[in-house]
């Protein structure tokens, strides 16, 4: 059995920059065992494997594969297998180029992805017609969670608990399909000083809790973070890009913002650290006091494309 794939790094405008993801865009014959073991193949933060939809409205049933374990939702790659998908359908300018795929046919440039989280909505991002990127809507509306102890996140990530900046909002789960802690730190250099220890994390921040960490420095007019993004139980010991995270925050910082109506525009970086700096535009909406609506996008660059012979 012979299985095609793209790679394409995401959330950045160059090669080997942002958070690569493979992308099968027809995984019909293959088990969810097999899935698995393909993501696990290639260690990327996450594989996509495109199925039909079950509804004939939407574009196609995506499933999403870190190296360990499947997850509901996740955001790069989500938009990565939108722009793959995309250039697929319209024909691209040549970068990428996929033979068969499980999508249904595409005419426009909104999709409807189909996951265990919910419907993803993605919309293609064109620049002087071109397919550069692609820009979701959250699956779920935000939703805070648990508050964790700064000394939990601390020990979690090699630092101390004066490291944590909790004048805006102590260490908390947050979620908009994805749960994760989001901690703020108090300057770039402890950003810089974290190493997660993934003993703390099996032993105070498991996988049913949260999918990972997220800390993050804010810019002085609050329109600009630095983050980094860390998830050692899913075999993601650092991430370089993290769309589920970005609009977990973004819905965060809307929420604690004392306007009842407002549009929050956030930059997001990440992977600095990495040397594979990524670039996220996230926003969220607030009415009557309520986040409403979180999005997160950027721009995707193909990479590689070959085969899977499946014994």
């Amino acid at each position: 059995m012979r299985i095609e794939f793209v790679t394409v790094d995401v959330f950045t405008d160059r090669q080997f920059g942002g958070n690569p993801l493979a992308v099968v865009p027809d995984g019909r014959g293959l088990t969810s065992a097999q899935m698995q073991a393909i993501a696990a193949e290639f260690n990327l933060s996450e594989t996509t494997f495109v199925l039909p939809p079950r509804e004939a409205n939407h574009t196609a049933q995506v499933r999403i594969f870190t190296p360990r374990a499947e997850l509901p939702f996740a955001g790069h790659p989500n938009v990565g297998t939108a722009f793959v998908l995309g250039h697929g359908a319209h024909g691209g300018d040549g970068a990428v180029i996929i033979g068969a795929s499980a999508a249904a046919s595409i005419s426009g440039d909104a999709l409807v992805f189909e996951e265990a989280a919910g419907l993803v909505r993605v919309d293609l991002i064109r620049l002087d017609g071109r397919i550069i990127g692609a820009r979701l809507a959250a699956p779920r509306a935000f939703a805070l969670g648990a508050e964790i102890g700064r000394e939990i996140v601390a020990e979690a990530c090699a630092l101390t608990a004066e490291d944590i900046d909790a004048t805006a909002h102590r260490p908390s789960v947050a979620s908009c399909g994805m749960p994760v802690v989001c901690a703020q730190l108090g300057n770039r250099a402890s950003l810089a000083a974290a190493r997660p220890r993934a003993d703390v994390f099996a032993a105070h921040l498991p996988a049913e809790l949260a999918a990972g960490l997220l800390l993050y420095v804010q810019s002085a007019d609050g329109r600009e973070v630095e983050a980094r993004m860390f998830a050692p139980l899913h075999g993601i010991t650092e991430d370089p890009a993290t769309g589920s995270a970005g609009v977990a925050l973004v819905g965060l910082l809307a929420h604690l913002r004392s306007e009842p109506d407002l549009t929050l525009a956030l930059t997001i970086r990440q992977g600095e650290d990495m040397g594979r700096p990524s670039r996220m535009e996230a926003s969220a909406e607030k009415r009557a006091g309520i986040v409403v609506a979180t999005s997160i996008g950027g721009s995707c660059v193909p990479v590689i494309r070959g085969t899977i012979d499946l014994a």
